[in-house]
């Protein structure tokens, strides 16, 4: 199982995340967020969640405002990767305490560490939700060690 993207995209088309696990110039990088955002804002909500692109599937979910969109393999199962994507949401929302699209827009690194925690190199690292939470507390434990000039510890 290799992620090649993961985007958070809202309702209007804005991209909140993005994480590139495959590397694409920067052009393409835009092309693809482009058409992929506009392929799954134009689908109704009651057809399925993935989609065929460029060879590569494309699985997405929407989760009140946001829409989670992984980009897999074509061999890749549909149904683990959005096990995947409500793993990821269950760890923002535990974090955040309900999640919401301006907690991804004012603690967009928070976001990304939890899915640098869930996903190393396109691959699953860590599968259970209080070790990531430990780790994102740990973070936000030395971030605040740090903005006080305490020294850190571990």
């Amino acid at each position: 199982m290799t992620v090649n993207f993961v985007f958070l995209i809202s309702r209007q088309g804005k991209t909140r995340v993005q994480q590139w696990y495959v590397h694409y110039p920067q052009k393409e990088k835009q092309k693809i967020i482009r058409e992929v955002t506009s392929l799954v804002l134009a689908r109704p909500a009651k057809m399925c969640n993935f989609l065929e692109y460029r060879g590569q599937k494309v699985v997405y979910k929407r989760y009140a405002s946001l829409f989670f969109i992984f980009g897999v393999d074509s061999q890749d199962n549909e149904l683990f990767i959005l096990e995947l994507i409500h793993h990821y949401v269950e760890v923002l929302d535990r974090y955040f305490g309900n999640v919401c699209e301006l907690d991804l827009i004012f603690n967009f690194y928070k976001a990304y560490y939890a899915l640098n925690e869930l996903l190393l190199a396109g691959e699953v690292q860590e599968t259970s939700r209080k070790l990531i939470l430990q780790a994102m507390a740990s973070q936000e434990l030395v971030e605040l060690q740090e903005s006080e000039g305490q020294s850190v510890e571990l």
